[in-house]
């Protein structure tokens, strides 16, 4: 993988993105000298704008308006009798939307009609201007806007502003005026024929609601009559507090029921103590003591006088006796025990079947209760809704006799305008000011932004990923002030000034040649890593300045007394001869194809005894399919013998010499034109270079004028410098 790899990537991605995220991020003091740089076009087209404003508002037709003013009253009432009357303006919330609608109903064309019909506007509004009879027709009969119209209402208020504008201030007045009362007018007549829809109408309906109540009030007659009962909810309520106390007898019933079963089977299993529990078992138990007693009186005398003894007699017949009492108690209680139980049996089923009786009669009452109930309901409901109808219809009859509108009102009538509304003469002025002045910045920097030459020093090394090792100024006629060292003799021999042309040439060169040296140092003292023995110039295209400022900078060093060597190798369009004004038969291309030796072909130029020129010489395809192989030996040798090599080679986009010959050379300088190569061509230069691993020294901008960046203030520093005196 190539070495400058990662350079390559960051090159390439300058030419897709970083080019415009370079260009957004411009300093203020960039935009400023931009402004500063079309200073004079801003102004004048600011100044032009201005001024056609200024004549085209005073030819304007002036346009008065006239305001009239609507109160609309919330809190006021709706009618003038009924319950409406007592009731405020409505739900404050819907405010907006009630006065939204009545902006819209001010703008409609029930309201717009009469007063367009009396003072023909749309024929003051030039509605039918040029236009065919048909469709003047179709306007007239389509819903009606006028365009000088306008409603307002101001925030916070129930006021509704109604405006019209014209040339004519009292007839802005009028319609304004006459538009706030047709809206009036055309409020009372909505509501005169809503009070007369809602009668009709409910007159209508009521005769149906008539026949609806009486026969909802039969139907209820005639339930009563099936009930033969007035009221079944009286009737209800007696069997229900009825149906309550037979339950609880019933329930009573049935507690005594096996209460008393449960002695008639403690009897019927001839148990003594259910006789004992009884409602005689007092007896009972008396008796059954006395039994006790005499037997227990019987065994005395028996063990004490025998069983022979009277007194035993006496006694045993006592407790026969006593024994048959208690017998006889006993089957009594037995017998009564056994009749309360049957009767408490009888009571309990008598209870039942009462109970049975009312409830079904309870449910069959409340079923007809509901439907009674239901009756009642439609025929009183019906009765409801007729009073209220007919209390309605009265109403609305007497409050549709009122036109009396106490909800809107006007507030302020228009008057004629006494100053012009439109057009403003200080108002347009300051606009087209301020517009003038945005459009005029904007299109300066938007000329800027969209300018993709290369330009400042600093643009390329943000956009580019290089460096700018010199800048070139552009010079009036630099082309043959190249042959003799001293400067004054450029001015007299070669370029004919006189007077002022003379010092201003002399100036301009000065700058130029000041610039050469400034670019010589950069690329010979910036090489700390090696030093520089052979430097390739070329450029992105043709006719950019590479040769000039090869032949320049060959000048330049060999001034400094270092030998120096130039080689003219674009054998396509040579040039540096004509630079130099030089005439040679023989050159590069006699040496590429082994006719001579490349020492046998070098060339003096007069006054510069350090600089040796190496022409191209004739022209020759074979040469050029040579020139990558042998400029490597070539350059090997000259090196030993010179300070620098110099070699101008053709443009390299298009042509694949500068490609061999940039990795033959210690060092590619590419030239640009300043203001005239794309920022993508010299990108595409430099990124090939780096993919060959050529040593990209830097660039040149060529054709620098003082107006192209605020990098080159300082060229106005070196014509000030050099005084008039040193062109004598």
């Amino acid at each position: 993988m190539p070495q400058n790899s990662p350079q390559n990537a960051s090159m390439f991605s300058s030419f897709n993105g970083e080019q415009e995220s370079g260009e957004s991020g411009l300093p203020l003091t960039h935009y400023l000298w931009i402004i500063k740089r079309h200073l004079w076009k801003i102004v004048a087209f600011v100044a032009l704008c201005t001024i056609s404003t200024y004549l085209v508002t005073n030819r304007m037709t002036s346009i008065y308006e006239s305001t009239t003013t609507i109160d609309i009253d919330r809190q006021a009432t709706n009618a003038i009798v009924g319950q409406d009357s007592s009731r405020g303006g409505g739900n404050p919330f819907d405010s907006d939307q009630f006065l939204a609608t009545q902006i819209k109903l001010i703008q409609s064309d029930s309201v717009l009609r009469p007063v367009v019909t009396r003072y023909n506007l749309l024929e003051q509004e030039g509605q039918f201007k040029d236009l065919p009879e048909a469709r003047k027709i179709v306007i007239a009969n389509s819903p009606i806007v006028l365009k000088n119209l306008k409603v307002v209402r101001p925030p916070n208020t129930y006021l509704l502003l109604v405006s019209y504008r014209s040339p004519q201030p009292q007839l802005a007045a009028n319609v304004a005026n006459e538009i706030a009362a047709s809206y009036m007018q055309h409020t009372y007549t909505l509501r005169i024929k809503s009070s007369a829809n809602l009668s009709t109408f409910v007159e209508r309906q009521i005769e149906d609601l008539k026949a609806k109540m009486e026969r909802s009030g039969q139907r209820q007659a005639q339930f009563e009559r099936e009930l033969n009962m007035i009221n079944p909810e009286e009737k209800t309520s007696i069997l229900s507090s009825r149906l309550m106390q037979l339950n609880t007898e019933y329930t009573n019933a049935q507690a005594d029921r096996v209460r008393k079963e449960s002695q008639y089977n403690s009897m019927k299993g001839g148990s003594l103590e259910a006789a004992q529990i009884s409602s005689q078992g007092e007896a009972l138990i008396k008796l059954s003591e006395k039994v006790n007693e005499s037997r227990q009186k019987l065994a005395v005398i028996k063990s004490t006088f025998g069983a022979n003894h009277p007194e035993f007699r006496k006694v045993a017949s006592d407790v026969t006796e006593l024994q048959r009492q208690f017998e006889d108690l006993r089957r009594n209680i037995a017998g009564r025990i056994d009749a309360d139980y049957a009767q408490s049996r009888n009571r309990e089923l008598m209870l039942r079947h009462s109970v049975e009786e009312t409830k079904n009669e309870f449910d069959r009452l409340n079923t007809r209760s509901f439907q009674y109930q239901q009756l009642k309901r439609e025929a009183d409901g019906d009765k409801k809704l007729y009073d209220e109808l007919n209390r309605k219809i009265q109403e609305a009859g007497i409050n549709a006799g009122f036109q009396s509108n106490s909800m809107i009102r006007i507030a302020d009538e228009a008057r004629a305008g006494a100053r012009a509304v439109f057009p403003s003469l200080r108002l347009n002025l300051l606009l087209a000011l301020l517009f003038a002045s945005l459009i005029g910045v904007g299109a300066a920097v938007l000329t800027d932004m969209l300018d993709n030459t290369v330009r400042d020093p600093e643009q390329i090394s943000r956009t580019l990923n290089t460096d700018v090792i010199g800048t070139l100024p552009a010079v009036k006629d630099i082309k043959g002030l190249i042959g003799n060292s001293a400067l004054p003799q450029m001015l007299n021999g070669i370029v004919k000034y006189t007077g002022s042309e003379a010092r201003d040439g002399y100036k301009a060169i000065s700058t130029y040649e000041e610039s050469i040296r400034t670019l010589r140092n950069s690329i010979l003292l910036g090489d700390f890593d090696r030093r520089l023995r052979s430097i390739l110039v070329t450029s992105a295209t043709p006719g950019e300045g590479k040769t000039t400022t090869a032949v320049h900078l060959a000048l330049a060093h060999s001034d400094q007394r270092k030998r120096t060597l130039i080689i003219d190798c674009d054998l396509r369009r040579p040039s540096v001869h004509q630079k130099l004004n030089i005439h040679p038969t023989k050159g590069l291309s006699n040496v590429l194809t082994e006719e001579i030796g490349w020492r046998d072909v070098i060339m003096k130029l007069d006054g510069h005894p350090h600089l040796d020129i190496i022409a191209a010489g004739p022209p020759s395809r074979r040469a050029s399919d040579l020139i990558g192989s042998r400029m490597v030996e070539l350059l090997e040798e000259a090196s030993k013998e010179y300070d620098l090599i110099i070699v101008d080679s053709p443009p390299l986009l298009g042509f694949a010499e500068p490609l061999q010959m940039a990795t033959a050379a210690d060092g590619v300088i590419v030239v640009t034109k300043a203001g005239h190569t794309s920022r993508k061509a010299v990108g595409t230069v430099i990124a090939t270079l780096q993919r060959l691993r050529a040593n990209v020294v830097g660039v040149v901008l060529n054709q620098v004028k003082k107006d192209m960046s605020d990098s080159y203030y300082y060229y106005g520093y070196y014509r000030k410098y050099y005084s008039t005196e040193d062109v004598a």
